[in-house]
């Protein structure tokens, strides 16, 4: 792993429905299927960070349940950029629940956005992202810091 030359604010959130199912976006930059997830942009919460980007990603409506938990394992939360910049993100992931909204792709991030059973996912997941999920299916009442 390159040494990160940056680090970023970024948050991801498993949207459950009413089924317990979760939503995943089969990412444009990576071709995996994924949490939806992204930066936290200049002046904004990570709250409304993160129902902006499920709102970018899915066009779904949501309200933020709970903390899962913040990750910062560099190991795991590097990315080198084409460009050659290594980023080491802080994210941030929440529990949310879907609101309102009809899920669908963003044409300019989203491959695909579909839910699914939690036991029948897509194989082809975004490393960190299982783990996410594990966390926010966990019976633990205090948020993860990992």
């Amino acid at each position: 792993m390159n040494n990160p030359n940056e680090v970023r604010a970024a948050i991801a959130v498993v949207v459950m429905d009413d089924d317990n199912r979760v939503v995943l976006q089969k990412r444009k930059d990576v071709g995996l299927w994924g949490l939806p997830s992204g930066h936290v942009e200049p002046g904004e919460t990570i709250s409304e960070a993160a129902v902006r980007e499920v709102k970018e990603e899915t066009n779904l409506d949501i309200n933020i349940m709970k903390l899962i938990g913040v990750y910062s394992e560099p190991s795991n939360q590097s990315f080198t950029y084409p460009d050659g910049n290594v980023v080491h993100f802080i994210t941030t992931c929440f529990l949310a629940e879907i609101t309102g909204g009809t899920i669908s792709p963003c044409d300019a991030e989203s491959i695909d956005v579909d839910i699914f059973d939690q036991w029948n996912i897509p194989k082809d997941l975004i490393e960190m992202h299982p783990k996410w999920l594990q966390d926010a299916c966990s019976t633990q009442q205090k948020a993860f810091i990992r």
